[in-house]
Order: C-alpha cells, then structure tokens, then sequence
C-alpha cells in the first residue's frame, strides 16, 4: 500500500520558517516528479511546488517564489518543503503528492498524503 505521510507543520509567526516533509513507502517514486499544493479554507486546493525527478528541474507559483525551496531525497524516498519569510497568506493545509509528469496540475498526481496544518500568525 502507498502512503504519503507528511510532517513539519504547525503555528508560527509571520517571518518565521517551518520545513515541511513527506515521507513515501509502498513504492518508490525516483522516476516521478514530487509535488505539494494547499488549501486554504474556503478556497480551493492550489498548486504550490513541484520538483522533477532527478531534483534539478523546481516549479513554483509565483506568490511562494523566493521564499520556499523545493527539495526531494530519493535515496529516503522523501520530499521537502523549506517556507521562509511565511506570511498570514500562507495559512492552509499543505499536501503531498506523487506520482505525476506534468508537475503543477493536480489531476494527474495518483497519490496524496492526508495534509498537514500550516498557520501563519500575524
């Protein structure tokens, strides 16, 4: 069964970082692209990050560029989120997905993890 499990999130103040990861087991995904969305109440679930396989290719939307790093260990089969300068706007549950080839659409990931809560506090 494969399970992405992610971890790192929690309540920080605006300016502050938190680095988020996502765990897989149940297969490897070395030759798939790894990615995180989020979704902030009331709106929908948006694209965030994406990173290729080999690491060397990071897709971001523009209001995280400059600010979050996306990163993958394929040897841990793990992903990473680094979220510097975090704002209010940041607020949202932060998934991971895997699985896909075509990095920012949601649609083709096949795996998601079940979320983790990321508030920014002004």
């Amino acid at each position: 069964q494969v399970q992405l499990v992610e971890s790192g999130g929690g309540l920080v103040q605006a300016g502050g970082s938190l680095r988020l990861s996502c765990a897989a087991s149940g297969r490897t995904f070395s030759n798939d692209a790894m990615g995180w969305f989020r979704q902030a109440a009331g709106k929908d679930r948006e694209f965030v990050a994406a990173i290729s396989w080999s690491g060397v290719t990071q897709y971001y939307v523009g209001s995280v560029k400059g600010r979050f790093t996306i990163s993958r260990d394929n040897a841990k089969n793990t992903v990473y989120l680094q979220m510097n300068s975090l704002k209010a706007e940041d607020t949202a549950v932060y998934y991971c997905a895997a699985g896909s080839n075509e990095y920012t659409n949601s649609r083709t990931y096949a795996y998601w993890g079940q979320g983790t809560q990321v508030t920014v506090s002004s």
